[in-house]
């Protein structure tokens, strides 16, 4: 069974359009790149499936399910800002949170919720900065409790925004040798970037988007220029088409649009 469905989905913030027709899917053991450039839409595509946005048509399935706050197991890494670290609380104290969803708000956590708070922990290897205070970790430690704290709800799904955003070369390695290990091990991951050749070198495939999925495939189907320039309003001349491998040949463009003739 695809593990995530999005079928037409339509999306508007502050009245007006965000997302146009949008429609992709993940499965079991895929990590998928979510492309574009600022304001494409990404995050919002992630928080349509998390179910904390209102869609204006469209479907988000999660294992067949419709997504809905608290009914779907998606683990979700934000960007770290979005997280408040001069909260008071230890590393092991803010992964625990991450099962709050299946603990309850009112419930003391049991055994399982605190052996799968330890395995995450270990997992992005602060095993030995379990109770330190989230505000003396530094950047990257602090991404990788993110991870952690989505890994401790075991999810059947992990959307990931920006994870590499900031972060130094060990850490950058370190979290896509896990990311590759969880993929490997079945999980469903759709991540969003702006490591395009970390992304071309990692994702099984990728999604090109701009409001609407310009194209989708592996890697090596998107060697057409043109996909990279629809999905980022660049020309022909960018560097960034030199860095994913989308050669341009320039005759051919001048002929195209008719600057040969004459």
């Amino acid at each position: 069974m695809t593990a995530l469905a999005v079928h037409d989905l339509d999306v508007d913030l502050g009245g007006r359009p965000v997302l146009r027709g949008v429609g992709l899917h993940v499965d079991p053991g895929e990590l998928v790149g979510l492309i574009g450039p600022n304001g494409a839409g990404k995050t919002t595509l992630l928080r349509s499936v998390l179910g904390l946005i209102r869609i204006r048509s469209g479907q988000v399935l999660v294992d067949g399910v419709p997504s809905r706050p608290g009914r779907c197991a998606i683990g979700y890494v934000p960007q770290r800002h979005e997280f408040a670290w001069e909260f008071p609380i230890s590393v092991q104290e803010a992964v625990l949170s991450g099962r709050t969803g299946r603990i309850g708000l009112l419930r003391r956590p049991g055994a399982a919720d605190w052996r799968a708070t330890a395995e995450a922990i270990d997992r992005v290897r602060l095993g030995d900065l379990r109770r330190r205070p989230v505000a003396e970790l530094s950047g990257g430690q602090r991404q990788r409790v993110l991870v952690a704290r989505a890994l401790a709800l075991q999810p059947a799904l992990l959307l990931l925004d920006e994870p590499f955003t900031g972060l130094d070369m060990p850490t950058q390695e370190l979290l896509g040798e896990l990311f590759a290990g969880l993929a490997a091990e079945g999980t469903p991951l759709l991540m969003t970037t702006h490591d395009l050749i970390g992304a071309m070198d990692a994702c099984s495939r990728l999604v090109l988007l701009n409001r609407r999925v310009i194209a989708e495939g592996k890697p090596t189907e998107l060697r057409d220029p043109q996909l990279w320039m629809r999905t980022f309003g660049i020309s022909e001349r960018s560097p960034l088409l030199r860095l994913v491998g989308a050669g341009v040949d320039t005759a051919a463009v001048a002929a195209a649009s008719g600057e040969g003739s004459g």
